[in-house]
């Protein structure tokens, strides 16, 4: 399959994600002040919750396997900032995985800190490429931080896609509510 294909079906599923993530932050801010709003929170809740946990080890494995596409298919080798994100998304599958099959709610706890850790790390390399005189002697000359190997829909990089990830995994771990005993197999 062609990369510039694959690179832009992972932008959409980050433009995705950001929706959603969006949609997310304004219904929670929204239902702050409204009680109509906090009526359909609920209710979004009440669908999304149960499934939330699993939702999110979904979103873990599609982007360990994007991440994996594009540097062992693609050959794009990744920088070190990169390698940071991954050490954070990597073992989301597991921890998020073996919650959502345990039905453990308590996986929320160790996926938000490696979400919100890989978070911060997306947040710093997005700047980096902004901004490249912000790259230390820390990343490698050889394969800069700064360097973009995809760029889509004008402004999707590796790290933006990555940080809708993080971002989306977050909302999900947000939303996550334990399984009543009704809905127990």
């Amino acid at each position: 399959m062609d990369t510039d294909v694959v690179t832009l079906f992972f932008a959409l599923l980050a433009t995705f994600a950001q929706l959603v993530v969006v949609a997310a932050v304004l219904l929670w801010l929204g239902s702050l002040v409204s009680p109509a709003i906090a009526r359909v929170k609920a209710s979004v809740l009440a669908v999304v919750g149960p499934q939330a946990l699993t939702l999110a080890a979904v979103v873990a494995l599609v982007c360990t396997l994007g991440s994996l596409y594009l540097s062992e298919v693609a050959h794009f080798p990744p920088c070190r900032l990169c390698w940071f994100q991954r050490i954070a998304m990597y073992p989301l599958v597991v921890v998020l995985g073996v919650g959502a099959i345990r039905r453990d709610v308590g996986a929320r706890i160790s996926g938000a800190i490696l979400a919100g850790l890989g978070a911060c790390v997306s947040v710093w390399h997005l700047l980096v490429e902004r901004y490249p005189t912000l790259e230390s002697d820390s990343c490698d000359p050889l394969n800069p931080c700064s360097m973009k190997w995809v760029e889509e829909l004008g402004y999707l990089t590796i790290p933006g896609m990555a940080l809708s990830g993080f971002a989306l995994i977050l909302v999900l771990l947000a939303a996550a509510r334990p399984v009543s005993l009704e809905e127990q197999p």
